[in-house]
């Protein structure tokens, strides 16, 4: 034994290796050095972006647009609308229409960010009012979730954290969804008689300034691109909180922003940014982001149609940067003007729910939201996934094999092979007859994960060994009733604080009621789902520890999971099937499907973007078949316990191919069990 003394724990370590590894996939990164090496760069790129975002549907549906009524104001009209982006998902918008209007006039399409009203709120107003002043025909739309379409709308709500994530494990997202949602926003401008359909425009500020850089670089019907207040670096987001709307899975794997800048070229993009704002966003960022992109501009002699401007103002989208957008969309819409700010037409912003389009009327029952959508997504990746349940071995381990491959090799990231493991052991301190040895293991570099290993008297060779794990943390893992009870049958027990949780956890992570949400969206961004990191890399790392201990029997290991990381022990049991002899999941998430938001509580960084393309967590949990395997209790999305046959039916796939291998009698699915049981059962 050691008296080394160990290294303090550091919450921030986590977040510094993600920030080193982002830096390190840029670091050679290079202009393009002509115009058809941009172009096969481009074809990458996009292809790259949109999958990320998730599948669009094959064939748009019909817009089935509804108008909800229309207020007559002098020299304008505003219309309230519905449009249908895909089957029974509902947009609602205002079209801003100058009245009277001779002939085919410019548009401009608004998105708005996070404002309290969404497109109903003043700040969002007001520019509509501006352009349609200024002569252009303005589509405002609300973003999915948000605004009126959220489920429960209102003043302030908020469609990002457990909400709009509901869509993640579907292997959608909520920046995907509002690309297409604006996608068909300009398929609807089409039909308008009104629209001339070669000069469109985008606007919008914060996230809505992230939906108008992505509509700008990947929808090129759009001639004039103006974010506000949402341009940065992808870098300057693992330093910040953001919402899900702004989330691209993986987009640090295959680019930086001022890539998906670079894609709005030859057409015109004018970026505005305010000194004060947030450090994703601030002036700096946004210039590493625009010199980056500004050779390609240059390749195609557009270098004028790339513009910077900046304003002394917090986060916003104040009269002066409307007024600079005024300029730049009448340059390049109406061919008019130097392309200078233009001063803002006075005007008076309508009353939020005069602008409702359902005011007090409720919204129809197949209306779908983004966790109701989520629900329906789920269901048909999941047949899709699962067509049938295997009624042989042959079949059963074919589908296995598969669910193994697809999810170490691309639904749970890309993580690095195990380093030789390093690690440092403090000193025992023994108490009541039991030995706890606080250690230190590096799962990667400069990556420290403290754990606890515990016994009853020295074990001697064979002695089984029991991972225990909490998404609290190791002392949360070791706390009675079953661990005291595993060192009194002579188990040794081992209780990680995976990374990112425990003494590990970072401060000021927990947003809107997700725990980790800052550490499972900066992972998100470098394609490394935390649920791929605490598994692939933690507990890897972990059991290539255990299996060089001569006093552990690596024939006898055992994996428990405490609450939600229940749903890690399932998925290590069922992907380490030669180092795990058996698994238990206590009380955790039965089911990742749900049409309301996740509970409170629930970890984000369970939710790996496409899991549900593979299976639920009965799936996971089949993959231990014929292994030992306990379902000991669970919980419904909302943190509801479902009583026993509630349980059984959520594992009724699982169950399944325990009978189909003959092995019933190693599975045990119970409601309620006492740590006595549990242990036998392992």
């Amino acid at each position: 034994m050691s008296d080394t003394v160990l290294p303090k724990p550091e919450p921030e370590a986590l977040d510094n290796l993600l920030r080193a590894q982002a830096l390190a996939l840029h670091a050679e990164d290079k202009p393009p050095q002509s115009k058809k090496g941009w172009e096969d760069r481009r074809g990458k790129l996009r292809a790259a972006m949109f999958a990320a975002m998730g599948e669009f549907p094959d064939n748009p549906c019909a817009l089935e647009p509804q108008d909800r009524g229309t207020l007559k104001r002098d020299g304008y009209r505003i219309e309230k609308l519905l449009l249908q982006t895909q089957p029974d998902v509902w947009m609602t918008a205002s079209a801003y229409v100058p009245d009277p209007i001779k002939g085919k006039v410019p548009t401009v399409l608004v998105v708005h960010g996070h404002w309290p009203w969404a497109r109903r709120d003043p700040v969002v107003q007001a520019r509509c009012l501006g352009l349609v002043k200024l002569g252009f025909f303005v589509l405002a739309v609300d973003a999915f979730g948000a605004g009126e379409r959220y489920t429960e709308p209102g003043r302030g709500t908020y469609h990002g954290a457990l909400y709009g994530s509901t869509l993640w494990p579907t292997g959608q997202t909520l920046l995907g969804m509002q690309v297409y949602d604006n996608r068909r926003a300009v398929d609807y401008l089409l039909t308008r008689p009104e629209v001339d359909g070669d000069r469109f425009g985008i606007t919008g500020a914060s996230g809505g300034g992230n939906q108008t850089t992505y509509a700008g670089a990947l929808d090129e019907r759009f001639r004039a691109v103006v974010p506000v207040c949402s341009v940065g670096t992808y870098q300057a987001y693992l330093h910040a909180a953001c919402c899900v709307c702004e989330v691209l899975p993986g987009a640090l794997r295959f680019a930086e922003e001022g890539d998906v800048l670079a894609l709005v070229a030859p057409r015109a993009l004018l970026v505005i940014n305010a000194t004060k704002d947030g450090f994703q966003f601030s002036v700096g960022e946004a210039e590493k982001s625009i010199t980056r992109a500004r050779p390609v501009f240059q390749l195609y002699d557009a270098d004028a149609k790339l513009a910077h401007a900046t304003f002394d103002s917090p986060h916003d989208y104040n009269q002066a940067m409307r007024e600079s957008m005024y300029g730049w969309m009448t340059k390049w819409l109406k061919d008019e003007g130097d392309g200078k700010p233009i001063p803002e037409p006075k005007h008076e912003v309508e009353k939020p729910e005069d602008l409702s389009c359902f005011a007090d009327q409720p919204r129809p029952k197949t209306f779908l939201f983004p966790p109701s959508f989520a629900a329906r997504e789920a269901e048909r990746v999941l047949k899709k996934a699962h067509p049938r349940v295997p009624d042989h071995k042959e079949e059963w381990e074919a589908v296995a094999t598969h669910v193994r491959t697809q999810l170490t090799g691309r639904v749970l990231g890309a993580n690095p092979e195990s380093p030789k493991p390093k690690m440092t052991e403090g000193k025992p301190e023994t108490k009541d007859g039991v030995t706890t040895i606080p250690m230190v293991i590096y799962p990667e570099v400069d990556l420290p994960i403290p754990f606890l290993v515990q016994y009853r008297s020295r074990p001697d060779p064979r002695n089984p060994a029991c991972l225990l794990l909490h998404l609290d943390g190791k002392a949360e893992a070791l706390k009675p009733p079953l661990a005291a009870r595993l060192l009194e049958k002579g188990w040794s027990v081992v209780a990680p604080d995976l990374r990112g949780t425990g003494e590990t956890k970072p401060a000021n992570g927990a947003i809107a009621g997700a725990p980790d949400h800052n550490t499972a969206e900066h992972s998100l961004w470098l394609g490394r789902p935390l649920l791929g990191q605490w598994i692939q890399s933690d507990l890897r790392c972990l059991l290539d520890w255990m299996a060089q201990q001569a006093t552990l029997d690596k024939d006898r290991v055992a994996i428990v999971g405490f609450g939600q990381a229940g749903v890690i022990a399932l998925l290590a049991g069922g992907l380490f099937e030669d180092r795990i002899a058996s698994a238990a999941a206590i009380d955790s998430l039965t089911s990742y499907v749900t049409e309301q938001a996740y509970a409170t509580g629930t970890p984000m960084g369970l939710l790996a973007p496409g899991i549900l393309k593979l299976g639920d967590v009965a799936h996971v949990a089949a993959l231990s078949a014929p292994r030992k395997l306990v379902i000991a209790g669970g919980i419904s999305p909302q943190g509801k316990k479902l009583k026993e046959k509630e349980l059984k039916e959520n594992y009724a796939y699982t169950s399944a191919m325990y009978k189909v291998l003959g092995m019933e009698g190693k599975l045990t699915i119970k409601g309620e069990m006492t740590a006595e049981a549990i242990a036998a059962a392992l």
